[in-house]
């Protein structure tokens, strides 16, 4: 099985990763390059995620094996266990613990694979979050008309990132040059490279981690609770349909500036070229309007109109872009809100029903599946809706919590190595005593699964980044995927060695003669930095400790809310305004939507009864050619009249009808008969 388990997960996350790609983008409408790049970034995080468990066991065998080899005297020794157990080094901690064979686990990568492997996965994901992926977004967003064009503009708007990133790196540089000491070689020049994004990943990731891990077991805490969990969505809806009204706003003022601008450049302008391609870039309906209102046929006068410049056009198609991308991005939310607040007001409504059995206001059109046949039914979805499922997040919050705590902990202890005070050190040191090769994988895994979605979670709940979003059925937009590779790419190395700090697998924070895995080993030695090993990287997590108490008593909603930024708070005035307000604009948008499913209701109903009138009328026009005896005349009042009786059809929907006032024999289907059998 020797590389068997890294050649499995390579697969399964490749096809893990496409399945959530597919799920969240849309592989008929976006950029092949869009989809590509975002693609190999989230491949490439969850391959770090899914491999460095398997790393970890290797290392724990290989540390074994080399201590029991060490207490039995036994010359047979690794390439591994050689550089780790020298002749007059210190033995390794866990060798008193040795006292049978070490058996080899299932997953054991032999050497020489992991280091090449982690070169080129944590290599790559740097060229994809610091070069490629903010210069395709750039690129995606420039106004710009020319391939050229749109590269300046991307270099342009992306030296800030390229600028920050440099001047991390030249500090470093210039404390290595200043120490005598310290010899610049290659390997300390790559060394300080992987130390400046790790120092930047750190930084941002203490930060949202600290939010996160007392704002995720919150918010399942919330979930359980589902009158506060329908005021909270009435809330946002209201704050919502506020940005949705300026995005529309907005929309309508750039495409009217788009009409005036479309109307003064001709068909045989020269900009007329660039005017094809913004109106590409606008929605389907205004491209209607302005192909209608327009008129190719006119040539235009240089002397007479004011044209505007090329560099005019190019503002506006980037003017359009947004604003189109905005729009989309407001309406998709909308529709997740509204799909959730009637939801939750469906479950509030079920919770008093006495047959046991979920009631949905709107249901689904689609055939159901077997799933909802057989399994969940309406009875299992009543119990799990209004009785299970408050109890399972609430549970769910505890264990969280329960998480959070350890996490926050080893955080604050993992530099003290005697005693070991980091409860994840523990916790692997005592699975190495009972050569427990699965439980060290399945905690590792677990554990930076918790801290990956504590982290990136925040990143889409912050009021500040909602800008990008995830949106699953196809409904996320280019740039939030791209956005969201790139910050994977951007805080998952980092990420993963903090959590190699907290269980004591990273020899320059735990300063221990400990074999380091592959992974650490492709990070370099932090020694050449000896104030980031010996101090940022130690003393900077502890940070989260004052962050999750800011988090639980709502120190930043609450600061928010005095600069004018409203935000959810149970006991403010302007909270239940707003709240009473969502509250109003569900109620009128369900009205729109019951009013929508009638309308198609009638329309079904009046074709099963009197059948499809297009395809009356085509029989009767083809029959009419056929008859010869028929004069011109009457042909002509005889299609009218049945074009104006078809026109009544698909256009007339009378607000009081009535389906239940319809008898089996209208009466006006003998006329109808009598018209028929005329021709």
């Amino acid at each position: 099985m020797s590389g068997a388990a890294l050649g499995i997960e390579i697969v399964v996350v490749f096809f893990l990763a496409l399945f959530l790609l597919h799920r969240y983008g849309d592989f008929k409408k976006q950029q092949r390059m869009v989809l590509f790049g975002t693609l190999l970034a989230w491949y490439l995080c969850f391959l770090i995620v899914f491999i460095l468990p398997l790393d970890v066991s290797t290392v724990t065998y290989v540390c074994l094996s080399a201590a029991y080899r060490q207490s039995t005297g036994s010359a047979s020794t690794t390439t591994r266990s050689r550089h780790l157990f020298p002749p007059s080094s210190h033995r390794c901690p866990i060798t008193r613990y040795v006292r049978t064979l070490c058996h080899k686990p299932w997953s054991y990568i032999p050497d020489g694979i992991m280091p090449v492997f982690w070169r080129v996965v944590y290599w790559t994901s740097q060229c994809l979050t610091w070069l490629l992926l903010p210069f395709m977004q750039s690129y995606a967003r420039s106004g710009g008309f020319s391939i050229t064009g749109k590269i300046k503009t991307a270099l342009i708007e992306n030296a800030i990132y390229y600028g920050t990133y440099l001047l991390i790196f030249g500090s470093l540089l210039i404390y290595v040059a200043v120490h005598p000491e310290l010899h610049l070689s290659w390997y300390e020049l790559q060394t300080i490279g992987i130390t400046a994004a790790n120092t930047w990943g750190l930084f941002l990731l203490v930060l949202l981690l600290g939010y996160g891990l007392v704002e995720i077991p919150r918010s399942y805490w919330n979930a359980s609770r589902h009158g506060h969990l329908l005021i909270k969505t009435y809330f946002k809806a209201s704050k919502l349909m506020t940005e949705k009204a300026d995005a529309e706003e907005n929309l309508e003022d750039v495409m009217e500036e788009v009409r005036k601008v479309s109307e003064s450049i001709k068909y045989n302008h020269p900009l007329r070229k660039y005017i094809d391609t913004i109106l590409r870039k606008c929605p389907l309906d205004y491209q209607e309007k302005m192909g209608r209102n327009m008129d190719d046929y006119e040539d235009f006068d240089d002397k007479q109109n004011t044209y505007p410049t090329e560099k005019s056009l190019v503002k506006l198609h980037k003017q359009v872009i947004y604003a189109v991308q905005r729009h989309n991005r407001t309406r998709v939310q909308w529709q997740i809100l509204l799909q959730q607040a009637i939801h939750l007001e469906d479950v509030a409504k079920n919770e008093t029903s006495s047959t046991h059995q979920f009631v949905h206001s709107f249901p689904s059109s689609e055939p159901a599946g077997w799933f909802s046949r057989y399994i969940y039914t309406p009875t299992v979805e009543w119990y799990w809706e209004c009785f299970l499922k408050r109890w399972f997040y609430r549970l769910l919050a505890i264990v969280l919590t329960l998480f959070s705590v350890v996490v926050v902990w080893s955080e604050c202890t993992f530099f003290s190595t005697r005693p070991v005070l980091s409860l994840f050190a523990i916790f692997i040191q005592l699975a190495e005593r009972d050569y427990n090769y699965l439980y060290i994988e399945m905690a590792c895994f677990i554990t930076i699964f918790f801290l990956c979605t504590c982290v990136y979670s925040t990143v889409f709940r912050i009021r500040v980044f909602n800008y990008y979003y995830l949106a699953s059925h196809h409904q996320t937009d280019a740039y939030s995927l791209q956005f969201s590779g790139m910050l994977f790419c951007r805080l998952t190395p980092p990420l993963c060695l903090n959590f190699l700090g907290l269980i004591h697998m990273d020899s320059t924070i735990s300063h221990q003669e400990k074999l380091q895995t592959a992974y650490t080993s492709i990070m370099g030695s932090m020694r050449v930095l000896s104030f980031i090993a010996n101090g940022f990287y130690i003393y900077y997590p502890m940070l989260i400790v004052i962050l999750c108490i800011a988090t639980y008593f709502s120190l930043g909603t609450r600061c928010l809310n005095l600069l004018g930024f409203q935000q959810f708070m149970d006991d403010s005035e302007m909270t239940s305004d707003l709240i009473d307000e969502g509250k109003e604009l569900i109620r009128r948008e369900k009205r729109k939507k019951q009013r929508i499913e009638d309308g198609e209701n009638r329309r079904r109903e009046w074709k099963e009864r009197y059948g499809n009138p297009r395809e009356d009328y085509a029989a009767r026009n083809r029959s009419s050619h056929e008859m010869k005896e028929t004069s011109y005349s009457d042909t002509v009042s005889s299609s009218n009249t049945e074009r104006d009786r078809i026109e009544l059809l698909h256009d007339a929907e009378p607000l009081d009808f009535n389906a239940d006032a319809l008898t089996d024999d209208p009466p006006d289907s003998e006329g109808i008969n009598d018209d028929i059998d005329q021709m």
